[in-house]
């Protein structure tokens, strides 16, 4: 099994998913790791992507997906796939692949960003990430207010893990 982390920038998505990922004994990935050079100098200077500067990273992401489901491996990869068409991309078979979506308030999102050293996506971005946001319907939803500690029971408990 697959499980991606979604959401935007500041949810906690790679706090929580390698704390989930520790808690089942399985691998951790950040497709963060994945964009290209271009997009995180893109992202670093303010400017929001666009779906094709996207599209190669969305499709790393499902060759990273399939990898291992191909290989039996458990999986967490924390991918910010805020469009329900990105979602559709990565999850390479929806009977091994689960969407949790870790659900917060723009409030609370920036005030994690502001404290946030060193990651290449600036605060500013954050409006853009809830304006491309497109809640998923056929997703676990987490709300984020709370503890990771917290998040991971609640996702392995909505997963039955």
């Amino acid at each position: 099994m697959v499980i991606v982390l979604m959401g935007v920038s500041g949810a906690g998505k790679t706090t929580v998913g390698r704390k989930l990922a520790w808690a089942l004994g399985w691998r951790f990935f950040d497709a963060d790791a994945l964009h290209s050079a271009s997009n995180r100098e893109k992202m670093h200077r303010g400017e929001p992507l666009t779906d094709a500067d996207r599209r190669p990273w969305l499709k790393r992401v499902r060759t990273l997906v399939e990898k291992c489901l191909d290989e039996g491996t458990g999986a967490v990869v924390a991918c910010s796939a805020l469009k329900q068409s990105y979602r559709d991309v990565i999850v390479a078979d929806p009977a091994r692949v689960r969407i949790v979506y870790l659900k917060g308030s723009p409030e609370l999102v920036a005030r994690r960003i502001a404290k946030r050293r060193g990651h290449f996506m600036p605060a500013s971005l954050l409006p853009s990430q809830f304006r491309t946001l497109e809640e998923p319907r056929d997703a676990l939803a987490v709300d984020i207010a709370q503890p990771p500690e917290r998040i991971v029971a609640a996702i392995r408990a909505g997963l039955k893990l």
